[in-house]
């Protein structure tokens, strides 16, 4: 047989497999297996012309060579239609996917309205519950079922709702609400919040009733978890929160591990977001305030409500922005860390705070980095405090408030502070201090303001048998020195004083000598 037929049965025998074999693969997605089954016949068909009559290398003189061109060809048509139809070339979906299907519940299959104009409470809560109703992939935290990443997405929606949206039943983790707009009714209740991470009437509802809601029967137990923790790992990512002036934005209560990423929450009237119990609510790269301005707003005076309420321990709060509120951040738990924090929602001047730290005797609190911007820090009974490199503009500056006289491993060091010639101290006091210790305010820097340091130097010249030295204007806590070092220098007459330490009362140093000379006199005092 010549080669023109061989070439010819090869590729009727080719053309017949092929169209069977690719109406069996184009539900599995296999079209590469096609094109990868057309490179092994081109390698034999090469093999083949190679072997027959020794013609090596002279496929540029033979027919041979376009008989292996079309073979080419058509390859390069399959790849060509592959590459048209936008059809990747991988491997099919395994069983398990195509019987669970997609973990992202896109609320408007539920009837969410993205509009806006007509209630989404209910169709919202189905996404919420069927986003339950999965195999369980093990535990994360004991009592913690990990519902595996599902996702309701908001499409880009915005939806009004007149109910906070709420988990079906606690004892959960591993799930994500990202991607839209949520707005309070009219109706809404005050004192709810848009999304409350807390135990809430499903739990106490029977299983029927949620399955009338969600469609689908829960694989989740419908009782109280035997987790210490409500939920874990809850991710609640690019949202706009609108409270519509009723309630607050986000409440987090007694969670673990709660990541609230890249929000805007705005028109709370309680809370922009409330963090209760539990540990380890991390918010960042967001944006909270009552009100929505970019500053220099008539009725800044009238703010009210607390952007960030964190009543647990362990949260930090990095990279966010609080634009109007009577208080930025309230913080009543220990060890939370503040980064990267701007806050300018209330003047000091008219009664605002921009960080409040309510823990008298156990603070363990970290300021760093932060811009607090004609709005200071107050803390109480500070117990292990740090602020540093944070930036104080508009007279705005660091407030001890005494409630058991109690000020223990406080650091306040390397900021800037920028005022207006006021006469206005840079860290100030309430109330009476009497269990001071470990207290270091020193190497800050100020611009109209006045500086205050636990650390002072001073110098005193004259020709004299006493001199004193005066660390009230500088020293933060009155009537309190603790260590002294001196130096006495003369380099006239041929006589040597004897001089001393006489007296470090109401924060002034007395040095003198046994008889009368010219000298500088050199002291350092430390309060701590």
């Amino acid at each position: 047989m010549n080669h023109e037929s061989k070439w010819n049965n090869m590729k009727i025998k080719f053309e017949t497999n092929t169209d069977r074999k690719m109406m069996e693969r184009r539900n599995m997605g296999g079209r590469n297996i096609a094109v990868a089954t057309l490179s092994m016949i081109l390698g034999l068909f090469l093999i083949h012309v190679s072997g027959d009559n020794s013609r090596v290398g002279k496929f540029s003189a033979a027919p041979d060579h376009d008989q292996m061109r079309q073979l080419q060809a058509f390859k390069a048509s399959l790849i060509g239609r592959q590459s048209v139809s936008g059809s990747p070339i991988s491997p099919s979906s395994s069983p398990l996917q195509e019987a669970i299907g997609p973990r992202v519940y896109h609320v408007t299959n539920y009837g969410a309205d993205p509009t806006g104009k007509s209630d989404s409470t209910e169709a919202l809560n189905k996404a919420i519950a069927d986003a339950f109703q999965v195999p369980s992939e093990g535990f994360l935290m004991e009592g913690i079922t990990n519902l595996g990443g599902p996702q309701i997405n908001l499409e880009g929606g915005n939806y009004l709702i007149s109910k906070p949206l709420q988990l079906v039943a606690a004892g959960a983790g591993n799930l994500m609400i990202h991607g839209g707009t949520l707005r309070a009714s009219d109706d809404f209740p005050v004192d709810g919040y848009l999304i409350d991470l807390s135990p809430n009437s499903w739990a106490s509802s029977t299983e029927e009733e949620i399955r009338e809601g969600s469609s689908l029967k829960l694989n989740l137990q419908l009782t109280s978890s035997s987790s210490s923790y409500n939920y874990e790992y809850i991710t609640l990512r690019d949202l706009m929160l609108d409270s519509n002036y009723r309630g607050g934005g986000i409440s987090v209560i007694n969670s673990l591990r709660t990541s609230i990423d890249n929000c805007y929450i705005a028109h709370f009237s309680t809370n922009g977001i409330l963090v209760q119990g539990g540990h380890e609510t991390y918010i960042r790269n967001s944006f909270l305030g009552q009100h929505i301005t970019a500053g220099g707003d008539a009725g800044e005076r009238n703010y009210t409500g607390t952007a960030i309420n964190l009543m647990g321990n362990d949260n930090a709060v990095t990279d966010v922005v609080i634009f109007s509120a009577a208080i930025g951040i309230m913080a009543s738990g220990q060890a939370n860390t503040f980064s990267g924090v701007h806050c300018y929602n209330k003047a000091t001047g008219f009664g605002g705070t921009g960080i409040y730290l309510k823990l008298p005797g156990l603070t363990q609190t970290r300021i760093v980095n932060s811009y607090l911007d004609y709005t200071g820090i107050v803390a109480e009974d500070p117990v292990q405090l740090h602020i540093s490199s944070s930036f104080f503009l508009g007279d705005a500056f660091i407030l001890l408030k005494s409630i058991n006289g109690v000020a223990n491993g406080v650091t306040i060091v390397d900021n800037m502070f920028s005022g207006s010639n006021k006469g206005v101290d840079i860290v100030q006091l309430e109330g009476p201090f009497t269990q001071i210790d470990q207290v270091v305010v020193d190497r800050n820097s100020a611009k109209g303001m006045n500086i205050k340091a636990t650390v002072a130097r001073g110098s005193v010249e004259g020709n004299s048998s006493s001199w004193t030295v005066d660390f009230n204007p500088v020293l933060l806590f009155p009537n309190l020195i603790k260590h002294v070092q001196y130096s006495l220098s003369s380099s006239r007459g041929s006589s040597f004083p004897s001089h001393a330490l006489r007296n470090v009362s109401e924060n002034q140093v007395v040095i003198e000598s046994d008889l009368a000379v010219l000298a500088n006199v050199f002291v350092t005092v430390d309060q701590a």
